[in-house]
């Protein structure tokens, strides 16, 4: 038996991709958090729309719980939300934070999302009972029922779209509620088609090399419910893996030369990878659940750029083999180019963004691997538990940054036992043909790291001379607490 293994919008906010800021207006005093709401619409349909919202705290005090709220018109309502707790009384609906993300530091950010089925926006906006544009809040009658039926426990990961929701338009839709009915889904797949999972258990080898397109993506979508398991691998291997027939990857979700794809909601349990991506760009992974996974979580390999990962959960990877049970794994190591290095002769996994994800407990080596030769990516917003890290292979910190020109960010990262654990985060500098200053340009910013009183340094970096013209640079918005030595082993820049 194998082992198991992102509120407010104006009417005005129409467009994809259409912000909108609002700030909380306080008391003046010395030390105080100031929130300001932005809400993002990153998908609109004919009959409805998603939206991200990102809570950031401009204030100089933190703030240690956040509740955004407000009303839709009749006819729209909220189909699903994650990473939040939900409450509604008639059309005026409140999001609480989970227990994850409620702290925002100064300079900090937290996330949520939800989808609305329907056209009409929100008005009434208030975060923790203020105006979110500085007016008085609502009146009493107005504000949210204390009774009102919360969405699932937080304590799993958030949930994305649902089967029900509304589809984008620009293609068909196709209902799946069995394993072979998604295979033939993914094998199938043209531009603009949605997938719905329904709610259940999958198990097989599900794997795509259909692309979408820019304008046309491709969407796999289903609740946390609706979970992928791969009982693999089988088979014989190819030399460099490729989807090969009488060969199971053992991968739980595949995606192959699949550019343009969207994957939101649902869960992948119980395989020996998660979610692996092969020379697939522009990827959106979305509130995504992964646990229980032999080796590492999410993978973004074979030149994979532009893709972003945010609002998920990973947790308890590299239940076989410790030390390359990353949470989530960017590019490949250049002894792996041969087969990977597709880009001239490297893996140009670039510019992925990593956003408000909750990855460990139980993430047995790196929370966030950056490899050799990649550039430009983010890591913003995210809340790393180091419990579990496993020591093993050097897995000892939760970002080891071997990348070039990163901007890591508002993260918060903590660390209890069980486990070993050294630094919060590290850089080191492997040689590769063709040469890259590797390990270099990267950025810290604002991030808040605990190490339990075993940690060394918040952030270490390897080598100033390796990087010459270069730098690593670590700013004075950084905040370590029960560290050993400190918070860097090297200048801070104000």
């Amino acid at each position: 038996m194998r082992t198991l293994r992102a509120v407010a919008v104006t009417a005005a906010v129409a467009l994809l991709g259409a912000a909108v800021p609002y700030l909380t207006s306080t008391a003046a005093h010395a030390a105080a958090p100031v929130l300001r709401v932005t809400v993002t619409q990153v998908s609109v349909w004919a009959t409805g729309y998603g939206a991200d919202v990102t809570i950031t705290n401009t204030g100089d005090a933190p703030a240690t719980g956040w509740t955004v709220a407000f009303d839709l018109p009749t006819g729209t309502t909220v189909s699903s939300s994650w990473s939040s707790v939900r409450a509604q009384s008639g059309q005026r609906y409140s999001f609480t934070n989970v227990s994850w993300n409620g702290t925002v530091n100064p300079g900090a950010s937290q996330t949520f999302g939800f989808n609305a089925a329907g056209i009409g926006t929100p008005a009434g906006c208030t975060v923790n009972g203020a105006s979110c544009t500085g007016g008085p809040g609502p009146s009493p009658s107005a504000s949210p029922s204390a009774s009102a039926s919360p969405s699932p426990s937080p304590s799993a990961s958030p949930s994305g779209p649902p089967p029900s929701s509304p589809p984008p338009p620009g293609g068909p839709v196709v209902d799946v509620a069995t394993a072979a009915q998604l295979s033939s889904a993914l094998s199938s797949a043209l531009p603009g088609t949605t997938i719905r999972l329904a709610a259940g258990t999958y198990r097989g080898a599900f794997a795509t090399t259909r692309p979408g397109t820019a304008d046309a993506r491709i969407t796999l979508t289903g609740p946390r419910t609706a979970i992928l398991i791969n009982d693999g691998p089988s088979g014989t291997a190819p030399s460099c893996p490729a989807p090969t027939a009488g060969w199971d990857s053992g991968y739980g979700l595949w995606l192959f030369g699949a550019p343009y794809w969207n994957l939101t909601g649902f869960t992948v349990a119980e395989s020996k990878k998660g979610i692996v991506l092969d020379d697939s760009r522009h990827v959106t992974i979305s509130g995504v659940y992964v646990h229980h996974i032999e080796d590492e979580g999410v993978h973004f390999r074979r030149s994979s750029a532009d893709g972003i990962i945010r609002d998920s959960v990973i947790e308890y990877t590299g239940l076989v083999q410790p030390g390359y049970g990353e949470g989530v794994y960017l590019g490949s190591a250049g002894s792996n180019w041969a087969c990977h290095g597709n880009s001239g002769g490297v893996d140009r996994s670039d510019r992925v963004q990593v956003l408000s994800n909750r990855i460990g407990p139980y993430v047995a080596a790196e929370h966030i691997d950056i490899k050799e030769g990649t550039f430009d990516g983010v890591i913003r917003g995210n809340t790393f538990d180091g419990r579990g890290i496993s020591g093993q292979n050097s897995a000892d910190s939760w970002i080891d940054a071997k990348g070039i020109g990163y901007v890591i960010e508002n993260n918060t990262g903590t660390f209890a036992a069980p486990g070993t654990f050294v630094n919060g985060y590290e850089t080191h500098n492997p040689a590769t043909t063709p040469s890259f200053q590797n390990g270099c340009g990267n950025v810290w910013r604002a991030n808040s790291s605990n190490l339990g009183g075993v940690g060394q340094y918040a952030i270490r970096i390897t080598s100033t001379s390796k990087c010459a013209g270069n730098l690593n640079v670590v700013y004075a918005s950084n905040t370590v607490a029960n560290a050993t030595a400190g918070l860097t082993n090297i200048a801070v820049t104000p």
